[in-house]
């Protein structure tokens, strides 16, 4: 991950990701709703179809690995887990910096870092 939060990787320049399907370091997670390019403040809204409900969840742009523009598909280096637990999306309120502060504040944490470091292990036992 690169030291901004909020930049996608220089790999992934200014595609628009919308649509893609987005695959977390444990599995797919659904797709690109909306993404944004905006200087140090991009990120993805995702709409996680059946998977933990049809919920929407808001990632930073800096959560992106790679990207494979022919199949439409990016991959992010957190997992399912960490995803599930992260802040509520909150549909009035994401483009707001308080509601981005609270996701930023938890994709950088270090609970953040635990919480994935045990679902790898986790992850890892059932193999």
């Amino acid at each position: 991950m690169g030291t901004d939060l909020w930049t996608y990787p220089e790999s992934v320049g200014r595609l628009d990701l919308t649509g893609f399907e987005v695959e977390a370091a444990d599995g797919s997670i659904g797709k690109v709703d909306e993404a944004t390019n905006d200087v140090g403040q991009s990120y993805l809204v995702v709409d996680t179809g059946v998977w933990i409900f049809g919920k929407k969840v808001l990632l930073p742009a800096g959560l992106v690995e790679r990207v494979d523009r022919e199949e439409e598909k990016l991959w992010i280096n957190r997992t399912k887990g960490e995803i599930e637990n992260a802040p509520e999306f909150d549909k009035d309120n994401y483009r707001e910096d308080e509601y981005r502060s609270a996701v930023g504040g938890y994709y950088g944490s270090r609970e953040a870092e635990s919480a994935r470091e045990a679902e790898e292990e986790r992850v890892a036992d059932r193999s």
